[in-house]
């Protein structure tokens, strides 16, 4: 063992000095005294946190990897679904991989009928039986027992899906849909139907949805003696 200026020890390995046993840093230089036990330096992106902490071999470095990913990709999935646009994208999905069933309304109210043709004929399931409307901007109103997604509205005009007696009376080829939901929020939106016998399916996808109301625009057939049908009005819901 070298030995200067009366100290036995180890050597530094850049300037030579003897340091007493037990010394980590040179007394002189401050050079580690065992470079060889110094770790190797960690790649860039172990330097950023929750990578930077220095682990053993063996010491579950993979399972903290795949929790911090899975908790990084929860966070980005909820921070999505927040957004207006990823709810609803989130939804439509949804409605597009779920089966609907029809969802029947428990009171319709119109703000005009004709005798024999009342309003709840559109929910009976006859395509045959039908609401008469004496012109336009008369309303049916459809309210529903619990709120529920409004998949599809499916709308059977005029007085019957057969061809033949389809043209017997008027049909209004617009419509004014408003929806109301359970928090009160209103969604309107203007619907054009063909001018054809059978049903008609509309999309729709709206949430919570507690009543629906149709006003009757554009008459096309309507004169003396004659009056608008309605045949009948289906709604879908999620399943």
């Amino acid at each position: 063992m070298a030995a200067q200026n009366g100290v036995a020890g180890v050597p530094c390995p850049s300037c030579d000095t003897t340091n007493p046993p037990g010394r980590r840093f040179c007394r002189r230089c401050a050079t580690p005294l065992d470079p060889a036990a110094r770790p190797d330096p960690l790649p860039w992106w172990r330097t950023v946190w929750p990578f930077r902490r220095r682990v053993r071999a063996s010491s579950g470095r993979a399972v903290r990897f795949l929790v911090v990913l899975t908790v990084v990709a929860a966070l980005c999935v909820g921070g999505f679904l927040l957004l207006p646009a990823g709810r609803a994208l989130f939804e439509d999905t949804r409605d597009k991989l779920g089966k609907a069933k029809p969802v029947t309304p428990v009171d319709v109210r119109a703000s005009a009928e004709l005798p024999r043709h009342p309003a709840t004929n559109t929910t009976d399931g006859l395509n045959n039986h039908y609401w008469g409307a004496p012109g336009e901007d008369a309303s049916v109103t459809y309210t529903f027992r619990r709120p529920f997604r409004l998949v599809d509205l499916i709308i059977t005009n005029g007085p019957s899906s057969s061809p033949q007696e389809y043209a017997r009376q008027a049909r209004a080829l617009q419509f004014d849909l408003e929806v109301t939901t359970a928090d009160g929020e209103r969604h309107r939106k203007k619907l054009t139907l063909s001018d054809k016998p059978g049903p008609q399916t509309i999309p729709t996808g709206i949430s919570r949805v507690t009543t629906v109301r149709l006003v009757l625009r554009q008459a096309t057939g309507l004169g003396p003696g004659r009056h608008l049908a309605l045949a009948e009005v289906e709604f879908f819901q999620r399943s």
